[in-house]
């Protein structure tokens, strides 16, 4: 399965004190639209091995609530953090319609990223489509603060190209930020350890490669997920700019192995730091490993990294 690469700022302040909290009125609601287009990749598109040099020039998506003639109206806005709600949106065409025809791709119609603006929660979804072309599906965040809400879909309209769409949520309740956990090779979750082998570079592909083990043994029948042994999205710290990132080779194809490894090539729209998050099917359960990772550098060997909020709650 071929990498494809996909990246406002909230427009809703934070609480400035540590503690303080964060409140949601009437008066919070999805973000305009940017000035500057962001180019976006399809997922269907051939992306060269980094062996041999090739690779896609990286494109931000997620930065844009309108693009390429449609748009994501984010219908809930704000919900309280730590209560169950219904997240719901829909996607318009020029017209103003709801778009209720999609192409499926990797085993979905479109795939639902919520993630908090200091990148500790994440959550990767996939709501229910209503036939008037309503999504909804139901989340429960942990923290109080804001959130960027992304849809990646392709409408099924001829010719028409994958696009990553994003718009702001606010969570209500006592708000306490957090920093970005520091950069490490190793991240652990529910017993798994995963081992993050290569550099992110701004501009050029590059390979990465994550290791999945158990009890120091190295898991070599890793399940197919939406079409793949993994997923990786990448997150830029800041803006959230968003790269949906697919393995090289996929289950069936003769020579992809279910494990350990598995390989990404990637290629960043800038310098800077990211939040790379791993889903992988083990034992019947998708399980997340999240790293933080700095543009051409290798992450350390020593300790391993902190996934706290990325792996509970997928929705899946």
């Amino acid at each position: 399965m071929n990498a494809g690469l996909k990246i406002t700022a909230f427009a809703a302040g934070l609480a400035a004190t540590f503690g303080t909290a964060y409140g949601v009125g009437k008066g919070v609601g999805p973000v305009g639209e940017d000035p500057a287009p962001a180019r976006h990749e399809s997922h269907s598109e051939a992306s060269p091995s980094p062996e041999k040099g090739g690779g896609h020039q990286a494109a931000a998506g997620g930065l844009q609530i309108s693009e390429g003639g449609y748009t994501l109206d984010l219908q809930t806005t704000s919900l309280a953090a730590r209560a169950r709600t219904d997240l719901r949106f829909v996607i318009r065409d020029d017209s103003g319609r709801a778009v209720t025809a999609y192409q499926r791709e990797h085993d979905k119609e479109l795939h639902l990223i919520v993630a908090s603006r200091d990148l500790v929660t994440y959550r990767h979804l996939h709501p229910t489509r209503a036939a008037d072309g309503t999504w909804s599906i139901p989340v429960d965040l942990p923290r109080a603060g804001g959130y960027r809400v992304f849809a990646d879909f392709t409408p099924a309209k001829k010719g028409a190209a994958n696009l990553t769409l994003g718009a702001d949520l606010a969570a209500s309740g006592p708000y306490e930020p957090q920093d970005l956990p520091a950069p490490k090779a190793t991240a652990e979750v529910d017993g798994y350890q995963v081992r993050l082998d290569g550099a992110l570079r701004p501009g050029a592909a590059s390979e990465l490669k994550l290791n999945v083990s158990r009890d120091g043994k190295p898991v070599r029948d890793l399940q197919p997920y939406l079409g793949a042994y993994g997923h990786l999205v990448a997150l830029r710290s800041g803006d959230l700019a968003y790269l949906h990132v697919h393995p090289n080779g996929e289950p069936g194809d003769g020579k992809t192995k279910p494990g350990p490894g598995i390989s990404f090539s990637a290629t960043a729209p800038s310098s800077g730091t990211y939040r790379l998050f791993l889903d992988f099917k083990h034992d019947g359960k998708v399980r997340t490993a999240a790293f933080t990772v700095r543009t051409g550098t290798a992450p350390s060997p020593e300790g391993t990294a902190s996934h706290e909020e990325a792996a509970p709650g997928h929705g899946h």
